[in-house]
């Protein structure tokens, strides 16, 4: 097939761009190239900002493809310049939205394409369902070939999968680790959450490519294994090598508290503590076969190996790592104080 990816070298997408161009498939990259390096030398590259129609236009000449696959999406309006862009051009498009769309709080734990979408926490979340809202409209009205996905937490060798962090990533939830002090967990780390390795994603949507069952439909692929937060950051210390120091804050608190920047609000009350179980039933029923064999704990030490082997994704992020320390200090104080004040509570 002849594909097009508007991306292709994030978190999600990287994994796919391998698999693709080593099964021998016909593929572009369309991107600023700042990652051009990582690039199989077989993908061709097409080097510009998608927002640039004229240009993209200019180096895409008279070209069509099988499918074309944004992975940058965001907000409608960049949603309405692919549909100019590629209708006629294409045999699917294939758009990456985001399984933070469902429907918060969730009135079932048990997700599937056909849970409700609503999110009142996170903005980007309900930016991604005007974009799904957009391109059905484009697809009933017009025909135009759209297929949505809707991921959830994929990670990779770049960055272990955590719920707080600061704004330079995880490493500094990692380090806390390393050094021997606590590291925040939302809730009381009971809640189920579902982490994918992004080598078990590609494979998933790989096979929705060219896939006519696809078309007009939107899937989900996640892993099968769902762990509670304190089993995810148990597995990631298991992989350090160190004993786990988990400090449980209320997801509602670390909201409130949090510098805005940190949007702990839409990552947390909107998405990442709530328990959820997908169902991805139709995604094996339209490819079959498919199954995520990468466990958590495996996956994790071949991103905490990178990682260490690896200095530049280690950046240090010391705003973050003293908010941490503050929040534990407020909530350890409080406890402190009430437990000195009123003899009929249980022992500190």
């Amino acid at each position: 097939m002849k594909i097009l990816m508007i991306g292709g070298t994030g978190t999600i997408s990287s994994a796919i761009t391998r698999q693709l161009a080593a099964s021998g498939h016909d593929l572009w990259l369309l991107n600023r190239g700042n990652r051009k390096n990582e690039v199989p030398a077989s993908v061709k590259q097409v080097i510009a900002d998608i927002n640039d129609q004229a240009e993209v236009l200019r180096l895409l000449g008279n070209k069509q493809f099988d499918a074309v696959c944004e992975f940058i999406g965001f907000v409608p309006s960049q949603v309405e310049r692919d549909i100019n862009l590629f209708s006629g051009r294409t045999r699917q498009y294939v758009y990456i939205s985001s399984a933070s769309a469902y429907h918060k709080p969730a009135a079932s734990h048990i997700i599937t394409e056909g849970t409700s979408l609503a999110n009142p926490y996170w903005q980007y979340s309900r930016e991604k369902i005007a974009c799904e809202e957009r391109l059905m409209k484009a697809y009933r009205e017009n025909g135009f070939p759209v297929t949505i996905v809707r991921p959830s937490h994929t990670y990779c060798e770049r960055s272990v999968p955590v719920s707080v962090h600061g704004l330079k990533g995880s490493w500094q939830v990692l380090k806390r680790m390393l050094e021997g002090k606590p590291v925040i967990v939302q809730g009381d780390g009971s809640s189920l959450w579902t982490l994918t390795w992004n080598e078990d994603f590609a494979r998933g949507f790989i096979g929705l490519l060219g896939n006519p069952k696809a078309i007009g439909e939107a899937f989900q692929i996640m892993s099968d294994e769902q762990l509670t937060w304190d089993q995810i950051y148990q597995s990631i210390a298991n992989a350090l090598n160190v004993t786990a120091k988990l400090y449980h804050v209320a997801s509602d608190f670390l909201a409130a508290v949090a510098p805005k920047a940190y949007n702990l609000r839409g990552n947390l009350i909107g998405d990442k503590s709530v328990t959820v179980v997908f169902d991805c039933s139709k995604l094996k029923r339209v490819v079959p076969g498919f199954v995520a064999t990468t466990r958590f704990d495996e996956g994790v030490r071949r991103c905490v190996a990178h990682i260490l082997a690896h200095k530049e994704l280690q950046t240090d992020d010391s705003e973050f790592d003293a908010w941490c320390d503050s929040v534990i200090e407020a909530q350890e104080g409080a406890r402190e104080k009430l437990c000195r004040n009123d003899s009929a509570v249980a022992p500190c």
